[in-house]
């Protein structure tokens, strides 16, 4: 069941275990997925969500910052302006999902060069993004574990690499922002709602359907 949506912002997190970095040419990469497709996740205790395959557009790239744990009240490590070729975060949507490539300025950057550092180690191993959700499909509402599908994206805001991703690697919680959570529920509650306005509605066309058919053989 296809649902309308709000413009609300999402968080969502996960551990991504092809986080990694790279040197080259004495040039200092962090590349990986900010985003999975295909991956089902539980969100909080109300639904398990699945980002389609082909969901984000390249139109939904225009503009993407980069920051370490969300802290956007520092300067990006990376941005993307349009997704161009000149841009200092690149980023790419395949089959996978979003895949990104920055070069990180670690020599006149204290936070890009404790960051490189972290996920060499491995100490840093999550991605977490924020996102605005344009359309999405519910199923299984009258079940325990709703069932939701989000088929386009309108907006990638930002990405960040963030120090607790999850909690395992099957699930996503937005602990750094309570009103993440908040709008989830909302979401569900919504789409609960619009299930049995739907099916209000086809019981009173049935009903007139019955009483017309009766009429006529009167």
């Amino acid at each position: 069941m296809s649902i309308p949506r709000n413009d609300e912002k999402i968080l969502r997190a996960a551990v991504i275990t092809e986080l990694r970095t790279s040197d080259e040419n004495n040039e200092h990469v962090v590349e990986g997925y900010a985003v999975l497709f295909e991956q089902p996740t539980k969100i909080g205790d109300y639904f398990l969500e699945t980002i389609s395959r082909g969901a984000i557009k390249d139109d939904a790239l225009d503009d993407v910052l980069f920051f370490v744990n969300h802290d956007s009240s520092k300067i990006s490590l990376a941005r993307s302006r349009r997704n161009n070729a000149n841009s200092s975060l690149q980023l790419k949507v395949d089959e996978r999902g979003l895949y990104f490539r920055t070069k990180l300025d670690i020599e006149n950057n204290t936070e890009a060069a404790a960051l490189y550092s972290a996920i060499k180690r491995g100490d840093v191993d999550g991605m977490s993004f924020w996102m605005r959700v344009n359309k999405d499909e519910w199923s299984d509402l009258n079940t325990e574990t709703p069932k939701r599908r989000i088929t386009e994206i309108s907006k990638i805001f930002e990405i960040s690499a963030v120090n607790w991703p999850a909690y395992e690697n099957t699930e996503i919680y937005a602990r750094s922002n309570k009103d993440t959570l908040d709008n989830d529920k909302k979401a569900l509650e919504n789409a609960r709602s619009t299930e049995l306005d739907n099916a209000a509605d086809i019981a009173e066309a049935k009903r007139k359907q019955l009483m017309f058919k009766v009429q006529n053989r009167l």
